[in-house]
């Protein structure tokens, strides 16, 4: 009997600061199908991704040693200590994660942050 391959799951890292604004992505995202990964804050997503030195541990993982590729990024705007505009640049500054897809969301109608 031949082994079958199967494609890894499209994974879609979640930020958001609000817990039910987070669970809604997830449960929106996993009705597709999709992976989700959620975390509240753009430093736990700079962790997650490898980008960032975790204090509480000893481990620095590298970007392209992900054990999960990352699809896609979704990420609020408004969040306390790093925007999501903030999140996006620190990914497109790598030169492992810059082609990840980063979507930034608000529910805030400002003209200057969309056209940004």
């Amino acid at each position: 009997m031949a082994a079958v391959a199967t494609e890894a799951p499209f994974h879609v890292l979640a930020v958001d600061d609000s817990l039910p604004d987070r669970k809604l992505i997830e449960r929106l995202l996993k009705t597709s199908s999709f992976h989700v990964t959620t975390v509240d804050s753009g430093s736990k997503a700079l962790q997650f991704l490898g980008l960032l030195h975790d204090e509480d541990s000893s481990v620095f993982v590298h970007a392209d040693q992900l054990d999960v590729a990352v699809n896609l990024i979704i990420t609020d705007y408004c969040m306390p200590g790093m925007t999501g505009y903030d999140l996006l640049k620190k990914i497109k500054e790598s030169s492992s994660l810059r082609d990840i897809p980063v979507v930034i969301m608000s529910s805030e109608n400002i003209p200057s942050r969309i056209n940004r």
